[in-house]
């Protein structure tokens, strides 16, 4: 394994408290734990798609979609 072997991703720059990238759209590391984890603790602003891809083969390990829009419940 190299040292850049999966990357996050998204259409959009990701935020979140450990996201040590600020306003970036992807990042590399090399642990595939470390990998998902940063992934599932932060989101994409407008919504969009964050990925864990391992590099070498471009699988995607993880994928997180934003939860959907709630529709309002019609009463009448």
């Amino acid at each position: 394994m190299g040292t850049a072997d999966y990357r996050i991703e998204s259409n959009q720059p990701i935020a979140g408290h450990l996201w040590p990238a600020a306003g970036s759209q992807h990042y590399v590391v090399s642990d595939r734990s470390l990998a998902i984890l940063l992934a599932a603790k932060s989101f994409a602003p407008s919504g969009d798609e964050i990925r864990v891809v391992h590099v070498p083969t471009g699988e995607v390990l993880y994928r997180k979609s934003a939860a959907p829009a709630q529709q309002p419940v019609d009463e009448s």
